[in-house]
């Protein structure tokens, strides 16, 4: 680390890497310039750390990972924070969601747990499980042994969300991309107070950070971060609150941007 060593945060989807999970050279060919000049490249993913698992993304050789919203840390291969929801408080949420008829996903940093007779019949539920293989966990069968940091939830009707959000909101911060699927996060977690977190473990100012993201629930993360930077096939409300806007993932957007301030 120099002196003037910057750390720098990428959102994973939409932003490193497409929905067929390509990687533009580009980014790759930037992160690893930027490291060389003495930065810092971290991961910053709604996703836990037991659906952060590409091998292409993971050689990459990021210096660390910020998992589940800011609810773990990794720096190389040690665990330098981790919060997982009590056991209890899993259980009572799980009630609430079924009584709902609402699907969850529970998110660990080793296994997924799954609705897994509502998801097999559902094909992004099934491209998960294949990828999880056998860490694709029951929630059923293992009940009341789950280690997660995150939930997310399939609903039914307007009306499921509109209860969750009444029973719920004072456990969870709602992410909600569609009527369909919302993200539960434990209130206080979000990719800004991982961003925070590092900040402290590394001794380094947030003025000294970087964000790159795309979409809702990059918005915390961006708030938080020195400098942030929108994706160009980013949401429009995630441009209109960034510093700067570069061009698309398809278009060497991250090397892009990368050169024009001086990271790279």
């Amino acid at each position: 680390m120099t002196e003037n060593s910057k750390i720098v945060f990428f959102d994973i989807d939409g932003t490193l890497w497409d929905s067929s999970n390509i990687i533009p050279q580009s980014a790759k060919e930037a992160i690893k310039r930027l490291q060389e000049n003495g930065h810092r490249a971290y991961i910053n993913s709604g996703r836990t750390r037991g659906f952060i698992r590409s091998r292409e993304l993971l050689d990459i050789g990021f210096d660390g990972i910020v998992c589940g919203c800011g609810t773990m840390i990794e720096m190389g291969s040690d665990i330098k924070y981790l919060y997982e929801i009590p056991k209890p408080q899993v259980e009572e949420t799980l009630n609430v969601l079924r009584k709902n008829d609402v699907h969850a996903i529970l998110e660990g940093r080793r296994y997924l747990y799954f609705d897994v007779d509502y998801f097999k019949s559902q094909k992004k539920g099934e491209k998960i499980l294949n990828d999880m293989c056998e860490d694709a966990r029951s929630i059923d069968e293992e009940w009341g042994r789950w280690e997660i940091s995150k939930m997310s939830c399939v609903m039914t009707s307007e009306e499921s969300l509109q209860n969750l959000r009444s029973a719920l909101s004072s456990d969870y911060t709602f992410m909600t991309h569609s009527m369909e699927i919302s993200e539960l996060v434990p209130i206080g977690f979000n990719k800004g107070t991982g961003i925070q977190k590092v900040c402290e473990l590394t001794g380094t100012d947030i003025s000294d950070t970087f964000a790159f993201g795309d979409s809702i629930n990059d918005v915390d993360m961006m708030r938080t971060a020195g400098v942030s930077i929108a994706m160009g096939n980013g949401t429009d409300e995630i441009k209109r609150m960034c510093d700067m806007v570069t061009d698309s993932l398809y278009d060497d957007g991250i090397y892009n941007a990368c050169k024009k301030i001086g990271l790279i």
